[in-house]
């Protein structure tokens, strides 16, 4: 028997366009001799399909889609495919009114649903507020050859709640420990897995001890592409008995690829390929390029701007989306001040002259004078301060706003985590934007990103001087980071440990920082709460993202944290 993998991009809503692309992969499964096909999660609906998923209307229209589907698919092919179905005894027994599900097509016909039974809560899942838990887990017999082998149906997190591996059980049941009693022949797993940096590593471990554990092969498929802030890496791949890889599946592109069971050998046969990715640096700059890129597309735009600082954070963002949607499509604008050093636009220019992307330069000079004169009445007899720097970034905003609603361009903030964690960044100012690229990079990986980026090239993409000149806004005369912020280095690592391992205060000066500097950075991150409500969207690329799963209160007291 052979099993297809159809590593899809689905976009959210698109229900024709997500069935055309599985019947896409049905013909190309039948081409290649498959017998049965597997998608993703929700691959019909696309995921996270959200609050879509409330309206009648949505879930009526999928329903029919899917029969539509069962009946354009090659008959002799076995389909799973990642959809939803009502659950008609919800309202009566206090369930929700929907079950997350996998549906067997074949021979025209919709022939078993398979409900997944783990539905996590944290970070950005938040599925308990749409879907019923299913309540057994179950299999399907296909018959290949005079054979029939029974194949266990997971979705997703069905699979994340092994306690050997975990050290506890997260939730009450094991599906797979189920599927395991009820001698099925090989588990296949639909997931829409978020992507991290790293968290390729952690599911072949997991499900690798699993395999081991219980000697069930397992075919895990995931979802690639971007859908607002969350990226999927897809990076599937096929596990034999022992917990081998013996197929893997591109990551952060589409891909098409197939195993073979070997009924005698009751197991995988090895047959793949093995995806490297070379460095964690290289691994965030594809899963950006492919967010930028899917955000674009799937919001309806096709040209993009940005402001360009001539600083580090600009440079990167103007590369990722070089790469994303093509030099010609990216504009980049220089808008000098006073307080502008000449090597900053002149490190602007060489950067957009490397990447070969337009740029227009507007001084802003004239601006800034304007705005002294109306607020003179007002400010007068008072010291230059945050509040007449702020107005600098929000001139810049304003204009590149203006010439994003002109041209219908999408505007992408620039933005790094370590700025928006502490509150370094000025709303309606140099936050405005559509899409905010590198929220989720702190500075010290931004750094680390462009020097791979020039290695990987074997040329000098990021300018050498935007590289090794300090950090700074240039928001008045001299100005540098480190006069408001402790170094980066330090810096991140404080905000990686209260941000993503939520460590505590106490914890944190444990490890070796001043008391000092730790105690301001956590006061400024409490703080800075109301200006990250008001950010765009973020592509999340760590555990730990302030974006859908980042859910802190705004107006709070907080005596320990």
């Amino acid at each position: 028997m052979k099993i297809a993998i159809a590593q899809l991009n689905p976009t959210v809503g698109d229900l024709q366009g997500n069935a055309q692309q599985i019947l896409n992969a049905a013909h190309k499964a039948v081409e290649t001799g498959c017998h049965l096909l597997l998608t993703t999660e929700l691959a019909l609906t696309g995921y996270p399909p959200r609050d879509l998923l409330m309206r009648p209307r949505f879930i009526q229209a999928t329903t029919h889609q899917l029969q539509q589907l069962a009946e354009t698919l090659p008959p002799q092919l076995a389909v799973l495919v990642g959809t939803v179905e009502p659950n008609p005894q919800g309202q009566q027994q206090g369930e929700r009114s929907l079950y997350n599900s996998a549906a067997l097509l074949h021979h025209g016909t919709i022939q078993q649903y398979f409900h997944k039974r783990l539905l996590p809560t944290y970070d950005v899942f938040d599925e308990d507020r749409y879907f019923e838990a299913g309540k057994e887990s179950h299999f399907f017999q296909l018959t290949v050859d005079g054979i029939t082998s029974k194949i266990g149906v997971t979705i997703c997190e069905d699979l994340w709640n092994d306690e050997e591996f975990w050290g506890h059980q997260k939730y009450r049941c094991n599906p797979l420990q189920e599927l395991a009693k009820q001698n099925v022949d090989f588990v296949v797993n639909l997931s829409a897995s978020p992507y991290q940096a790293g968290k390729q590593k952690l599911r072949q471990a997991m499900l690798g001890h699993s395999a081991k554990r219980y000697q069930l092969p397992i075919i895990y498929v995931n979802q690639v592409g971007g859908n607002d802030d969350l990226i999927f890496d897809g990076s599937s791949f096929g596990l034999n008995r022992p917990g081998k890889v013996i197929q893997s599946l591109s990551a952060f592109q589409t891909d098409f690829a197939w195993v073979e069971w070997d009924q005698q050998q009751q197991d995988f046969q090895e047959n793949g390929k093995n995806e490297t990715i070379e460095s964690i640096d290289q691994e965030i700059w594809l899963a950006l390029v492919l967010g930028v890129k899917d955000y674009v597309q799937k919001c309806g735009f096709s040209q993009v701007i940005l402001g360009l600082s001539g600083g580090i954070d600009s440079s990167l963002v103007a590369a990722i989306a070089a790469a994303a949607v093509g030099t010609e499509n990216v504009l980049g604008v220089l808008m000098p001040s006073p307080y502008s050093s000449e090597h900053s636009i002149q490190d602007g220019l060489a950067l957009a002259h490397n990447l070969g992307i337009q740029t227009q330069i507007i001084p802003i000079d004239g601006m800034m004078k304007s705005f002294d004169t109306a607020l003179e009445p007002l400010f007068k007899n008072t010291e230059f301060g945050i509040a007449e720097e702020n107005i600098q970034s929000r001139i810049r905003g304003t204009l590149l706003m203006g010439i994003s609603n002109k041209f219908g361009h999408l505007l992408l903030s620039t933005g790094n985590k370590s700025e928006m964690a502490v509150g370094y960044c000025t709303l309606y100012g140099d936050m405005n934007g559509g899409l905010a690229v590198i929220a989720d990079v702190p500075k010290t990986r931004v750094y680390s990103i462009c020097r791979w980026l020039n290695h990987h090239n074997n040329r000098e993409i990021i300018p050498e001087n935007v590289l090794t000149k300090p950090a700074s806004a240039e928001l008045k005369p001299g100005q540098m980071d480190q006069d408001s912020l402790p170094p980066y280095e330090i810096l991140d690592d404080i905000l990686y440990r209260l941000v993503e391992q939520h460590e505590s205060p106490q914890q944190i000066i444990a490890a070796g920082h001043e008391q000092t500097v730790v105690e301001k950075v956590v006061k400024l991150v409490m703080r800075a709460e109301f200006k990250r409500r008001q950010a765009p969207p973020g592509l999340k690329i760590s555990d730990r993202a302030f974006g859908t799963g980042w859910r802190m209160p705004i107006a709070k007291i907080v005596s320990e944290i």
